[in-house]
C-alpha cells in the first residue's frame, strides 16, 4: 500500500518564444536596399514596386527609397473582392 498520494504530470510548462512579427518600417519612412519592411506569417501585406517577399513571407525593399502602403481591392478566384494592402518602395 503506497504511503503518498500518486503526484501525476503537470500539463503546463511549454511556452514558444514570440516570432517578433509585424511592420519593422512605416509609411514614409526611408529605407535602404535590403531592408526588412515586415515580417508576416501569411500574406498580411502584398509587395510592389522596388519590394520582394521572401521564402518566409517576409516583405523587403530592393531599392534604396520611401516607404509607401497603397490599398487596393484584389478579385479572387470566384469573383469575391478583397481590400489588399500593397507595399511600394518610391
Amino acid at each position: 500500500m503506497a504511503h503518498t498520494k500518486a503526484g501525476g504530470s503537470s500539463r503546463n510548462g511549454r511556452d514558444s518564444n514570440a516570432k517578433r512579427l509585424g511592420i519593422k518600417v512605416h509609411d514614409g519612412n526611408q529605407v535602404t536596399n535590403g531592408s526588412i519592411i515586415a515580417k508576416q506569417n501569411g500574406n498580411d501585406f502584398y509587395p510592389g514596386k522596388n519590394v520582394k517577399q521572401g521564402k518566409d513571407n517576409t516583405i523587403y525593399a530592393t531599392k534604396d527609397g520611401l516607404v509607401k502602403f497603397t490599398n487596393k481591392h484584389k478579385t479572387n478566384f470566384q469573383g469575391k473582392i478583397k481590400k489588399i494592402t500593397v507595399i511600394n518602395v518610391l
